[in-house]
């Protein structure tokens, strides 16, 4: 999907990491949450509260995902999920473009 129609969306940005990594809420109809955002190039490590999809559309990034011991390539119009209150590490090797999607 490359757009969402009839949606609501927060004008205030969340900011993380010093501005590195920013993000947009859009809210749907039916209450489900997605954010879309940025990543400038980093090490991040991010906690859930919620079970999330991250899409990737745009970059070059790499996850350590919960239990996991070797690092895994995301290529662009892939994603992973990441089970809720977890922490989840991510390498951002050129600016990335994402769609986070909250699991009830």
């Amino acid at each position: 999907m490359s757009q969402f129609e009839n949606v609501t969306i927060v004008k205030k940005a969340s900011v993380y990491f010093d501005g590195k990594v920013t993000s947009r809420t859009v809210l749907f109809a039916d209450g489900t949450k997605k954010t879309l955002g940025i990543m400038m190039p980093g090490d991040y490590e991010f906690g859930t509260d919620q079970a999330e999809n991250m899409e990737m559309l745009t970059g070059d990034v790499e996850v350590l995902l919960p239990g996991e011991t070797e690092w895994k390539a995301i290529p662009n119009g892939t994603s992973f999920n990441v089970p809720a209150n977890a922490k989840f590490n991510i390498k951002v090797n050129n600016i990335a473009d994402y769609c986070c999607s909250y699991i009830a």
